[in-house]
């Protein structure tokens, strides 16, 4: 197997953005496709990794952007700030993943029936925002994301088939908020499940994550099982 890459270009209202496509070059027809959405520092080398290697398993996937073309954030105090006007605007927000989910149905490499949407982090959320406003996805995936409802969905059904992938540690989403999800996924009719992982942070994904002040550390074994639990979701989504 080959795996070919490319970035794509495309807009939302007045922003640039550039995703970033790997799938199989050896075959034509099109592929189950799965969206990346990135976290607080925008779409890096990590979710384009995470692209290549479901690529390598038959997978079309797609490392979206929500900054914007060559927008990234090198420190938390620059993290914050790009990921924060989005977070008090879900509906831009929401808006912005949905332009990804439009842009990526446009692609011959993608099967517009098949397409689910992970996210780590902030992406986490925005996923979760897209399976709140679009009921047009297989699945939504969020590994150690943020949680809190946006305040503008209620009472829409979700679709999408949910799985949340947890640190039962992260000082970011205490337990509260993932029991708030919970009630909030069972009201909207949704399959869900949420998998906590004892003794595991915030980023525990992530090798690069090792700042315990903050809440983010990687942890290999959580990273080993909620990559298995992804795969797994994935396959049965769409079964």
């Amino acid at each position: 197997m080959a795996i070919a890459t490319r970035l794509v270009e495309y807009t939302h209202d007045d922003t640039l953005l550039e995703g970033f496509l790997a799938c199989d070059d050896l075959v034509d027809e099109p592929h189950p496709t799965v969206l990346i959405a990135h976290a607080w520092g925008g779409r890096d080398e990590f979710v384009c990794n995470k692209a290549r290697q479901l690529a390598a398993l038959g997978y079309t996937a797609f490392a979206l952007d929500m900054y914007g073309k060559g927008v990234f954030g090198y420190s938390v105090e620059e993290n914050s700030a790009l990921m924060q006007p989005l977070m008090q605007d879900r509906a831009l927000l929401q808006a912005r993943i949905g332009c990804a989910l439009d842009t990526v149905r446009g692609l011959d490499e993608v099967d517009k029936k098949q397409v689910a949407a992970m996210g780590y982090c902030f992406g986490g959320l925005c996923v979760l925002d897209l399976a709140r406003t679009r009921s047009d996805i297989a699945a939504a995936v969020s590994i150690h994301g943020l949680l809190m409802a946006p305040g503008n969905t209620r009472g829409n059904d979700i679709g999408a088939s949910v799985l949340v992938l947890h640190g039962h540690d992260d000082p970011m989403v205490p337990p509260e908020q993932v029991l708030a999800l919970q009630t909030e996924l069972t009201g909207a009719g949704a399959d869900w499940q949420v998998h906590a992982y004892g003794n595991t942070m915030h980023a525990f994904s992530n090798p690069r994550a090792d700042d315990a002040d903050l809440g983010t550390v990687y942890n290999e074994l959580a990273d080993g099982r909620s990559w298995q639990a992804l795969l797994n979701h994935l396959q049965r989504s769409f079964a």
